[in-house]
């Protein structure tokens, strides 16, 4: 993973395996991190339920993590699926982002640690369910996630969100603070509604609200080329959102479920994977984008805190 052969690390740190911290450890010893892409606020989201978005997106934080970029992942689902997939339960928190969000406790009071180093999470759970009514009298109340970032982001890589498959305040704030979109879909036709819900969202915002999204990517999820209307579905993408339909696919893969239903990202439960490989594919995908597109607002001096 960090691309070193055993004698260029240093004999007092040479082991016969190596965890997280170890390998942390070794990354900032030999100065071996992967390309910036600047800070980026990234939200997995799509109005319509049941697309593995949760599975996705902590698998896609772990093995962003894994890569040796520093990453928070915020849990906006009061059901706290994505609490669950990192192994974790959300009621054994005492504090979730409504306390950010309503009461104003810092940000940084309600980041969690997981067992990688590199990656913190914020927990949720069903005290979650009642942040759209909380956060419909106040000022300002699209931009308090945002603002409440402000607290840590300068000490993170990605911020990835997971965010409940509906629209409401809390997801509001979400595509307020994202710089890309993550829209994971199944090769359906009922997926096509959600979608065109969801751009139509955003088209508002950049309307209405002057927040334009620097990425949209679609990511075809749970994909299985034996149906003949998931590949009928999945041309129709390819003929509609050509500007954002990713290359990579996601396969459906038993394996993958099984992980995140157990509480664990599909690297650790299974690296080899068609789960993982598709993730890491997409991964290959995306961040050469956005490095390049870092790199470019660096040369042309237009690159802000936000990458």
């Amino acid at each position: 993973m960090l691309g070193v052969t055993p004698k260029s690390i240093p004999s007092e740190l040479r082991k016969d395996a190596y965890g997280p911290e170890d390998v942390w450890e070794l990354r900032t010893t030999l100065n071996k991190f992967p390309p910036t892409a600047g800070l980026r606020r990234q939200l997995f989201l799509n109005f319509k339920g049941g697309t593995g978005k949760t599975s996705l997106s902590t698998s896609y934080a772990w093995r962003l993590a894994e890569l040796g970029y520093a990453v928070l992942l915020i849990d906006l689902d009061s059901q706290g699926h994505a609490t669950k997939c990192l192994g974790y339960e959300g009621e054994d928190f005492e504090k979730t982002l409504l306390d950010v969000l309503v009461r104003k406790t810092p940000l940084a009071q309600v980041v969690q640690k997981s067992t990688l180093p590199n990656l913190d999470f914020i927990p949720s759970n069903l005290s979650m369910s009642t942040v759209d009514l909380a956060l419909m009298p106040m000022a300002g109340r699209e931009f308090k996630l945002r603002n409440a970032l402000k607290d840590v982001e300068a000490q993170y890589d990605f911020i990835v969100f997971d965010a409940p498959p509906s629209f409401g305040l809390l997801n509001l704030n979400a595509l307020m603070a994202a710089n890309d979109l993550f829209v994971p879909v199944l090769a359906d036709f009922l997926s096509f509604h959600g979608l065109k819900l969801l751009f139509e969202t955003v088209q508002s915002l950049e309307e209405d609200l002057n927040h334009v999204l620097d990425h949209v990517f679609i990511v075809v999820n749970s994909f299985n080329a034996t149906f003949k209307l998931a590949k009928e579905a999945l041309e129709a993408l390819q003929t509609h959102y050509p500007e954002y339909l990713l290359p990579t696919i996601i396969r459906q893969c038993t394996k993958f479920a099984q992980a995140s239903s157990e509480g664990r990202p599909v690297f650790v439960a299974d690296p080899t994977s068609k789960g993982a490989n598709d993730i890491q594919a997409m991964l290959d995908n995306v961040l050469p984008r956005l490095v390049a597109a870092h790199a470019a607002a660096v040369k042309a001096g237009t690159a802000t805190k936000a990458g």
